[in-house]
């Protein structure tokens, strides 16, 4: 990866710190201010977000030092712990943000002057929306795991605050246009509603982590990408099997067999060999390829490039 790219990763991972702090300041203290469990939950949300953050700018610039002796596939596999340790953080939150709200529930506690916190709710919107855009843009140019999940992790805020705004409001609202209205109930509600999300967006981010930990395959149009780059050399190449293929932070990894011509002298099996990992690379710039030249099967009579029937 190149400096560049690598420089707009820190950067925004540090955008994303900064925007993260002052948003768990603003919340908790209104939270605390007005009394509303909703805004609280918000302010731990965000607290969930923040560490997140920490995560993902620690997990980038671990997985950016290149192979050494000990690590000798690289330090890629930093950004999906850190995805795996930011989704586990969420877990609890969800679940500590249900209990606060289930007592509210039981023992009701209208929060006071709302209309503050439809203010510090608008305010994260806004602030949330720009930094996970941005989260986003660089996390997928630069197929950075820790990245994404930050941002999805922002986008979830996004729309978590817009409901406890929304639910804030209609308290505010109703206290002043219907006076004597009951609605005090709306505030611990939405906290739960939020904390639905988070669980939900938790599960989400378990699964897609731990995939690249587990060293999951990678995606079948990946697959189907790497066989089609590989058939365009027939007929030098006649036979493509026992392709496996793998995924660490934002690095590829793909070994296969590949069947040539058995009179094809080692020289040029081995040059086809380097045209055909430029190529890969070129479609996947940061894949690590490991190809092993077979001579031709008798029972591949015409090149083939299709998924092995059998592993």
């Amino acid at each position: 990866m190149t400096n560049s790219a690598e420089n707009d990763k820190m950067a925004v991972a540090r955008l994303s710190v900064a925007s993260n702090s002052a948003l768990v300041l603003a919340k908790l203290l209104v939270g605390l201010w007005i009394g509303s469990v909703a805004v609280i939950s918000e302010a731990i949300h965000s607290a969930v977000d923040l560490v997140a953050a920490f995560i993902a700018l620690f997990a980038v610039r671990q997985s950016a030092k290149p192979a050494d002796a000990d690590h000798p596939f690289g330090h890629g596999k930093f950004e999906n712990i850190s995805g795996t340790v930011e989704a586990l953080l969420i877990f609890g939150a969800g679940a500590w943000i249900i209990y606060e709200a289930v007592k509210k529930l039981m023992v009701p506690e209208p929060p006071a002057m709302p209309v503050w916190g439809v203010v510090v709710m608008g305010v994260s919107v806004i602030v949330n929306i720009f930094v996970s855009k941005r989260l986003f843009q660089v996390g997928r140019r630069t197929d950075s795991a820790a990245l994404l999940a930050d941002a999805w992790h922002l986008r979830t805020d996004i729309w978590t605050s817009a409901g406890v705004m929304s639910a804030l409001l209609a308290i505010w609202l109703g206290g002043r246009f219907l006076p004597g209205s009951n609605l005090w109930w709306i505030d611990p509600v939405a906290a739960i509603a939020v904390a639905t999300l988070i669980l939900k967006a938790a599960w989400d981010l378990t699964i897609q982590s731990g995939r690249d930990l587990l060293d999951t395959r990678l995606a079948g149009e990946e697959e189907s990408d790497i066989r089609a780059i590989v058939g365009g050399f027939a007929p030098r190449a006649d036979h493509l099997h026992k392709l496996r293929t793998r995924k660490a932070g934002a690095e590829r990894f793909v070994e296969f067999h590949l069947e040539v011509d058995g009179r094809m002298s080692v020289a040029d099996a081995h040059a086809l060999s380097h045209e055909i990992a430029e190529a890969i690379k070129r479609k996947y710039p940061q894949t690590s390829i490991n190809i092993h030249i077979e001579p031709r099967s008798e029972a591949v009579k015409a090149p083939d490039f299709a998924p092995d029937k059998t592993p």
